[in-house]
């Protein structure tokens, strides 16, 4: 490892000590944060895979239910019911830190005028039980699906976050410590060096006032 080009001073020994130690504290905070990253990450993939199973099994459910219902009524009808939607939702997205990480939190708002997000905005007479099950399944299964896109930005943004934090890591660990040790043994070296030379010459003056 390449040493730093300083001049081999007592006072730059002092400040390079001062560097290796806040390089030092900085690459254990830096590899903590790397390890409890690690592992909120590694719960959030395990939850995301248990929730995208469960979503796309209901999502498959509920498109069961649509072929079945589609196959029994009038195409012309199901395309009026799709047409005006029932109820209006907004999305409400705020943000989260985790381990200095901005994370999304979202959350579904219905309008206040929605007195039960289960009303289906058509008549029973001219529907049937599957067009029934295909609503009722795809209303419950959207906090799901919003829940998984949460977790899925989530996911995102850690392993980027891990990412930094591992280059980061890896900069203090394998290069700026290194140069600073060796930086470190090099001034000290020349300045015993030094010391030595002084101490030969006195001895010699001293000898020669003899």
């Amino acid at each position: 490892m390449a040493k730093l080009n300083v001049n081999p001073t007592r006072m730059e020994l002092a400040n390079l000590k001062k560097r290796l130690k806040l390089a030092t504290r900085g690459h254990k905070l830096l590899k903590d944060k790397q390890d409890e990253l690690m592992r909120q990450f590694i719960q959030l993939i395990r939850k995301n895979n248990e929730l995208r199973i469960e979503v796309e099994e209901k999502l498959e459910k509920a498109m069961q239910s649509f072929a079945m219902a589609k196959s029994l009524l009038h195409e012309n009808y199901i395309e009026e019911l799709m047409a005006v939607p029932s109820r209006t939702v907004s999305l409400n997205i705020d943000r989260k830190n985790i381990m200095s990480v901005r994370v999304p939190q979202m959350n579904f708002h219905y309008d206040d005028h929605t007195s039960d997000s289960n009303d289906l905005s058509y008549g029973y007479l001219n529907s049937n039980g599957e067009l029934d099950l295909t609503f009722e399944a795809l209303t419950e299964v959207m906090p799901k699906m919003l829940e998984l896109a949460e977790i899925e930005k989530t996911c995102q943004l850690m392993a980027d976050e891990i990412e930094k934090t591992r280059r980061r890591v890896n900069a203090l660990e394998y290069m700026t410590i290194p140069q600073l040790d060796e930086t470190i043994y090099f001034i000290r070296m020349k300045l015993d060096e030094s010391e030595r030379s002084a101490i030969t010459r006195l001895m010699k003056v001293k000898d020669m006032g003899q």
